[in-house]
């Protein structure tokens, strides 16, 4: 899963892309608003950690042209600014939730899980196409057979994003996309490697190739 962070503190952005990392996200990283607008026309992201203070371009400017431009990117606000008029223009100009700093790197996660779930159409922290399930909090995987099943971070990654779209094919950059933030040296043949990983771990029709195209799991059964 690709996360956009667009904080322009030097040390809180570094603290923040580590964690997200360590979190099995892929999070590019942009300091200020043009950069944030640059990005999102070039690239797919799940969601977006916006800060408000920004140089060039106010963060809720970004996010208005965010929305203008129709996209419905999930969109975490993170900032220190704490009056009730910044929080209800954040959230009323389409942001899906706003968190205050300073916040615990913890908060931050299941905050983000929560927007995700919402958009997802999930109450659960449970990803699930009813023959396989992901567990977002554990990052375990479990089967009709098998439960409690233990996902590296990749392994975790990639399932994670084609149980997001049951029955959507991924190709292999897509996938790339959700496992490698920028700057990630893409490792040959990795996606392979992974899916392999899985199906020997879940079995082997639990990710479906599709000749030519790219891989998939079944909609929800």
């Amino acid at each position: 899963m690709r996360i956009l962070l667009v904080e322009d503190d030097s040390m809180i952005g570094d603290a923040i892309q580590g964690v997200l990392t360590d979190a099995s996200y892929a999070a590019d990283w942009v300091q200020d608003g043009l950069s944030a607008l640059s990005a999102l026309d070039t690239q797919h992201y799940d969601l977006v950690l916006l800060d408000l203070g920004l140089p060039g371009k106010d963060g809720l400017q970004v996010l208005s042209r965010i929305r203008a431009r129709n996209n419905p990117v999930p969109l975490l606000i993170i900032t220190a600014r704490d009056s009730l008029d910044d929080r209800l223009r954040g959230l009323d100009g389409g942001a899906d939730d706003y968190l205050l700093k300073p916040f615990d790197m913890a908060e931050l996660l299941a905050r983000m899980r929560a927007v995700l779930r919402r958009k997802g159409g999930n109450a659960l922290p449970l990803l699930s196409n009813g023959v396989v399930s992901l567990d977002l909090l554990s990052k375990e995987a479990s089967t009709g057979e098998q439960t409690a099943i233990a996902l590296t971070s990749r392994e975790f990654a990639l399932l994670q994003a084609l149980l997001i779209h049951p029955g959507a094919i991924l190709s292999r950059s897509e996938l790339e996309d959700r496992l490698y933030g920028w700057g990630n040296e893409v490792e040959s043949n990795a996606v392979e490697f992974l899916i392999h990983a899985l199906r020997r771990k879940l079995g082997s029709q639990v990710i479906k190739n599709v000749r030519g195209m790219g891989w998939m799991v079944s909609k929800n059964v």
